[in-house]
């Protein structure tokens, strides 16, 4: 299959680019790099498979666009990235000229400003990055006449829904923040897209994702780094939120069964672990992991923040067959072996 994937350079998005990459599909990968966090991690993430040829211009209709050619292409795979804007139409010509004459099979969109909390600080940028590139995306797809478009959504869309763990015929959906709008916006976009113009639409409702190359600014990470450096972790509440954190491989299986799901035209699907951590559970496994007790700055309870994430599996299951297999704990321990294998460098 030939695969446009967004948000291609960050955490969630570079190893699903692997995956893709290594199954044989081509990938034109698409992003941003926004700023939130360093240009040079999310290149890492693609190291491999880019040249270390210097970064090549095309010039006349697509000027300035600067695309990468992989290192990592073969016979059967090849990858392609397009640094752009998916909210500016100027990148959707850029886009259209790299297609060319050849057709894509499916939109992997994986792109959006990252983290709860940002969003309340900037719900404008939030909106745009989140439910105007999304409508672009579901338009383009409409005039390309692309059927599959898979979407990153997020647990943050049930917010307080009292009801565990989540389910997605349960009709209570309470988001708390502007990022979790954006998700659920996402969504019913696509049911729009899915019932006027065919295009199949798989909403994938992520629940707290970590592993290797995770954000910088994420919990595990930031607690992980803190701890072995002898600093205080900041720990808003008392410790007893809970959230259903889902490894990273187990994620892209999910991903890719949505890829290749055929069944229905519209779904939204929860990928988690079936398995919620609370907040003193998982300081307590990063301390065991890393051999280091941690030191508590205690704070309050953030606005914005849910209680409680608990993704219930079944629907993934019995449509595409996901089955999330890496413990906690063995997840913790593959990210710590990944960050010390980068320092050791």
């Amino acid at each position: 299959m030939r695969i446009l994937l967004t948000g291609c350079a960050g955490f969630i998005g570079s190893h699903t680019l692997d995956r893709l990459l290594a199954d044989g599909h081509d990938v034109i990968g698409v992003d941003n790099f926004d700023p939130f966090y360093s240009r040079s991690l999310k290149m890492a993430n693609l190291a491999a498979h880019l040249s270390d040829e210097p970064e090549s211009e095309i010039v006349g209709m697509c000027e300035s666009v600067k695309l990468n050619k992989s290192a990592h292409s073969t016979s059967t795979s090849s990858f392609e990235l397009l640094e752009g804007d998916l909210a500016d139409d100027s990148t959707y010509k850029k886009l259209k000229f790299l297609i060319g004459d050849n057709s894509i099979d499916a939109i992997i969109h994986l792109a959006a400003k990252a983290g709860v909390r940002p969003s309340i600080e900037d719900p404008i940028g939030f909106q745009r990055a989140g439910v105007n590139v999304t409508q672009n995306l579901l338009e383009f797809a409409k005039d390309e006449g692309i059927k599959q478009f898979v979407f990153a959504s997020s647990s943050s869309v049930y917010g307080v829904n009292p009801n565990s763990p989540w389910s997605e015929s349960d009709g209570v959906l309470q988001p708390i923040s502007p990022y979790a709008s954006t998700k659920l916006s996402g969504e019913l976009l696509g049911h729009v897209y899915s019932h006027l113009y065919g295009i199949r639409f798989l909403g994938l409702r992520l629940f707290t994702v970590y592993g290797q190359r995770q954000r910088p600014d994420l919990a595990i990470s930031k607690f992980v780094c803190l701890i072995e450096a002898g600093e205080p972790i900041p720990v808003f509440g008392d410790g007893s939120t809970r959230r259903d954190y889902t490894f990273i491989a187990d994620i892209v299986e999910g991903i890719l069964g949505s890829l290749h799901y055929q069944s229905s035209n519209y779904e939204v699907i929860n990928l988690g672990s079936d398995q919620p951590v609370t907040l003193s559970q998982m300081i307590e496994t990063i301390e065991s992991v890393v051999g280091k007790q941690a030191i508590i700055d205690r704070l309050p309870q953030q606005p914005g923040d849910v209680p409680q994430t608990w993704a219930d599996v079944t629907k993934a299951g019995e449509l595409f067959g996901y089955k999330p297999t890496t413990s906690f704990k063995r997840g913790v321990e593959k990210f710590v072996e990944w960050r010390n294998a980068q320092r050791s460098f």
